[in-house]
């Protein structure tokens, strides 16, 4: 895919990217696809999925009491919790505030490890990122923020939301619908947003404006970005993925490549199913 190699004109030292079908081939990458990149927060789509998949084992449910008074798995996945991005403190009562929370997917980790009686960084592990062939892939810190993965990875990955086989379709179809629907919230990076959706650990673009998709991926389209400068989203709409990883973090470069880029990248991909 030519639009790929917009890639070269970021001002980043190192970068790599791919583009996924829904049927999880892998239709144009570039850059060093087995280079290990930092991806802090997107790092929460895997520990979302980790514990998506913990319910459906059966080891917790998601109204499962967790966090703060009143608060549930529910409400942390979707950071409804109430508690701070950092610190442990609650900043609203369950529910009516979308407070991006750091914490509070830590909190869900504590939670698993205590019910499960297993390290959460080792069920990540054996229960997805080892089935999905994820090798290159490690949990070396807090489930929130501190995983280091490759675009070859992610690739895998985001084959797996669109054509799941860990995961129920029924679990990623729930995880990326609005949950608390209507609650305001301040997306990182861009400001505080009305109302500010939120999947069970995807963010859902929706209306937000502006965003780090493309102003052409659909409402639909989901995913996360992190602040070392990565990003992964599914349009489920176009039928399409696209990982990027970089070795700078998030700000005004980011903020002004990565949509056109996504743009790019969608109009290419029309052309050539059209």
């Amino acid at each position: 895919m030519e639009s790929l190699s917009l890639i070269d004109t970021w001002p980043v030292d190192n970068a790599a990217v791919a583009v996924i079908a829904k049927d999880g081939t892998v239709v144009g990458s570039r850059g060093d696809q087995e280079r290990q990149f930092a991806l802090a927060s997107v790092t929460k789509l895997l520990s979302a999925s980790a514990i998506l998949l913990a319910i459906e084992e059966g080891a917790l449910e998601l109204d499962d009491p967790a966090g703060p008074e009143g608060s549930t798995i529910r409400h942390l996945l979707a950071h409804a919790s109430g508690l701070d991005f950092s610190e442990d403190t609650v900043r609203s009562r369950p529910g009516q505030r979308r407070i991006y929370s750091n914490l509070g997917i830590d909190v869900l980790a504590e939670t698993f490890t205590e019910r499960a009686e297993m390290p959460f960084a080792e069920y990540l592990r054996e229960g997805l990122l080892e089935p999905l062939g994820m090798h290159s892939t490690k949990l070396t810190g807090s489930p929130a923020a501190g995983g280091v993965s490759t675009a070859a990875d992610l690739s895998r990955f985001a084959a797996e939301l669109q054509n799941p086989s860990i995961l129920h379709p029924e679990t990623i179809a729930q995880a990326t619908q609005v949950v608390f629907p209507g609650i305001d919230g301040v997306l990182p990076g861009y400001g505080r947003q009305r109302p500010n959706d939120w999947g069970l650990g995807f963010e859902i673009k929706d209306s937000k404006a502006p965003h780090w998709t493309g102003s052409t991926n659909s409402p639909q389209t989901f995913g996360h970005f992190g602040q070392a400068g990565t990003f992964l989203w599914v349009d489920p709409v176009a039928g399409l993925a696209c990982v990027g990883l970089a070795d700078r973090n998030f700000g005004e470069w980011s903020a002004e490549v990565w949509p056109p880029f996504s743009d790019a990248v969608l109009a290419e991909y029309a052309r050539l199913n059209a």
